[in-house]
Order: structure tokens, then sequence, then C-alpha cells
């Protein structure tokens, strides 16, 4: 079970709503920016950041001198541009609303040499206000951003055990910024029946795109005002009515049919004996329970490595 010095930290979504909006709208922007430099990708895997150890990062980004790097730094609560010319900024990320937090990522971007205009309106937000525009004052709270980039920490190093385990096509474990989760997908190798769902403020040729082929997905959300639990998730596409049935780990875990996925509540992970080994067996079994209903070929998408790993 967690304790006060457990790396699973308590996280409530009513008690970090407005730091959670604030977060999930600056890495719009940050993610936008990757977006705008990056060449397209299958399944949109150019936009995404990734969790490294100080926060959230968007990699090596190409641009017309070299390289650069934005990063979210959530032990120092600064956002860092680098490049490979060797010039670098920061800024605070206290005290900034959207707008100002746009304006002044765009005026430092300028300043080291890299041209960027992004579109100014957020993506999978209903009723959403321009980066531009929005100067709201919503208070950044420095340690449930921290709590928050703790559990995607945690949840990092569960997934990398578990995406070992896998041979076939798979995504890198990386942060959406338009969902605001951290997502791991597997393929079966078989394309998908043409995707029809639809999303705030979202292309459908990019939905169709994204999942233009069956897959597992796996992911770790922090809630929303609509469903206010933090909460992982499993799902399948295409659906199957029987997915539903299957029978998931731990115990604790049910199935959400609004959503039409497999969900266990981060509480009930942080409060088990071992809340790694809790988060796994739910990936295990939801991933098993997919291959099952959806007939995934098993024997030549598994692996076991653990062999290499005793020689090394």
């Amino acid at each position: 079970m967690a304790t006060k010095k457990s790396p699973w930290p308590v996280f409530q979504f009513e008690e970090c709503k407005e730091t959670i909006t604030l977060v999930h709208l600056w890495t719009q922007i940050v993610g936008k920016v990757r977006l705008k430099k990056t060449p397209w990708q299958n399944h949109s895997w150019h936009v995404s950041l990734y969790v490294d150890h100080q926060g959230l990062t968007t990699g090596n980004i190409p641009y017309e001198h070299g390289l650069f790097e934005i990063m979210f730094d959530f032990i120092h609560h600064e956002l860092k541009i680098k490049t490979s010319s060797g010039t670098r900024d920061r800024f605070s990320l206290g005290g900034q609303t959207v707008s100002s937090f746009y304006e002044l990522l765009m005026e430092k971007l300028k300043f080291l040499g890299i041209e960027v205009k992004i579109h100014d309106m957020p993506n999978e937000i209903a009723g959403a206000i321009p980066f531009s525009k929005n100067s709201q004052r919503i208070p950044y709270q420095a340690n449930q951003a921290q709590n928050f980039w703790k559990i995607l920490v945690q949840t990092q190093n569960v997934f990398l055990k578990f995406r070992s385990k896998f041979t076939g096509k798979q995504s890198p474990i990386h942060f959406f910024w338009g969902s605001f989760d951290l997502a791991y997908t597997r393929f079966s190798g078989r394309k998908a029946p043409t995707f029809q769902g639809e999303m705030p403020n979202m292309p459908l040729e990019v939905m169709q795109e994204a999942y233009s082929h069956e897959v597992c997905s796996f992911g770790f959300w922090p809630g929303g005002n609509a469903y206010p639990t933090p909460v992982y998730y499993a799902y399948i596409y295409p659906n199957s009515p029987d997915f539903q049935n299957q029978q998931i780990q731990p115990s604790t875990a049910y199935w959400n049919e609004s959503m039409g996925e497999f969900m266990l509540n981060y509480e009930d992970v942080r409060t088990s004996a071992n809340p790694a080994e809790t988060l796994l067996s739910f990936l295990q079994s939801s991933y098993e329970a997919a291959c099952k209903v959806a007939d995934w070929d098993r024997e030549n998408l598994d692996c076991d490595f653990s062999h290499l790993e005793k020689k090394s």
C-alpha cells in the first residue's frame, strides 16, 4: 500500500482540476509546435510528448538550423527551450495564463531563430477558446503538477515492462496533448474498418488515419469534468460486443459502458499492496481478453526476453 514516501502520490481530480486544465492547454501549445515542425508519422505519432526525468518533453524537433527541444520541467516549474547550436531560454510556469504562455513561447522561439506559426484553437476540447484570447487567471499549483508528472513516471515504468513482451507493431509510450493521456498501443497487423467517430476540433481524416488498423490501446488519464476520476483504461478497435464480458484483473477493474473501455481507478492501484504489479495485471489481462475476442495471432506477436536479461 502506498505511504507518504511512496512514488505513487495521492491524486484527486477535483482538487487538481484547475492546474490540470491549465497544463492541458499549455501542452497543446507546445505539442502544436512539434506538429508544425515534424514530418507526419503514422497514427499521429509525430505530435506527442514524452515523459522524462524532469517532466514532459517534445524530444528533438527539426528546424532550419538543426534541432530544438521544448521541455516542461515539473521539478523547477519552468518551460525550457534548447537548440543544437547551444542557445537556450526558459521561463517560469508560475503566474502564466494560457495567452501569456502562448505569447511568451512564440517570442522565445523567434528570438532563438525558430520560425513557427501554429493553429490558435485547442483540439479535442468542446467550447474551446483560442490560446491567444484565453487570459483567464487559473492558479498553477506546483505540487499538483509535480504529482501528476510523478504518476506518469511510475506509469511509464510499468508500461515499459509490459511493452517488452510484444514483438508486433507497437507505439512508443507517449503523451497525447489532445486527449491529455499517457498512451501505449499494440497492433494486430490487420487493417480496421473506417473510423466514423468524432472529436471536437479534430479533422475526421486524422482520426481515420489514427485508427486505420486494429489496435488494443492502454493508458492513464487524470480525469475530466464529465468523469472526474483518474483512471487507467484499455480498449480495442474495432470493438467487439464480447470484449466487455471478459474477466479483467484486478477485481476492482470495471467496464465503462459510455466510454466503451475497461477502467481501473488510479486510487485502487495506488492503495494496493503492489501498485506496479496491480497495474501490470490490468494491462496483461486486458490484452489477453482483446486477443481472445479479436482473434489476434499471439504465437507470432508475444515474446519473452527474460532469458536474455539473465545473461546481460
